[in-house]
């Protein structure tokens, strides 16, 4: 049965969000509010976790999944980023983007894709969001919450809990999200290229 957090949107309470962490490092897998759409999270250096990360997302190993940063110093530790990416990244982040980078030997293999060796990274700028982020003082291995074989994210945090209460440790609750996932942004090649329009303004990056 997943536990359910009730959290302040804007000033959540830590002793709860630390309650959430202790699950992440027993392996457990977290449902949680982003500033696109909710997000099934795992520790990044689990590899039963991130296996049933994708089971339950029903994704393959070529779907790219995220690792949500603290910052771009953190981003940078995971992705090979020159001068030009790095303007781009600095001018809409924190937000709702997910960006296409190669990976540095700090990402585990398994959870890079398996022939382009890339992963895609954000820096979310929710507030309950980075304040588990900065309790569990790593990245998080993510992706978007939308059920197998349906097109749209959950939003609200009673629905995921009734559909995946026995499939993932925790829920946390700061209200409704929007429905809309990041906007996904290939930086691996000459120049950007847009994968999925989302709720992030693609014209912040020239596209």
């Amino acid at each position: 049965m997943a536990q359910f957090f009730d959290v302040h949107p804007d000033n959540p309470q830590l002793r709860l969000l630390k309650q959430a962490v202790n699950l992440l490092h027993s392996g457990g897998i977290l449902a949680v509010p982003t500033d696109s759409s909710y997000a099934l999270v795992c520790h990044l250096d689990d590899k039963a976790a991130a296996d049933k990360l994708r089971q339950i997302r029903g994704v393959d190993d070529k779907h790219h999944l995220a690792l949500l940063c603290r910052d771009l110093s953190e981003l940078a530790l995971y992705a090979k980023v020159d001068n030009r990416q790095f303007r781009l990244l600095k001018s809409v982040t924190p937000g709702p983007y997910t960006f296409i980078l190669e990976a540095t030997k700090e990402v585990p293999r398994r959870v890079s894709h398996p022939s382009r060796k890339t992963i895609g990274l954000r820096v979310p700028q929710h507030p309950v969001l980075q304040a588990l982020l900065d309790l569990h003082n790593a990245p998080l291995l993510a992706t978007t919450l939308i059920p197998k074989d349906e097109r749209e994210p959950l939003n609200d945090a009673h629905e995921i809990r009734e559909r995946y209460e026995h499939q993932v440790a925790g829920v946390i609750d700061a209200g409704a999200c929007t429905t809309e996932p990041t906007t996904v942004v290939d930086l691996c090649g000459d120049e950007p290229a847009l994968l999925r329009q989302g709720q992030g303004d693609a014209a912040r990056l020239g596209l």
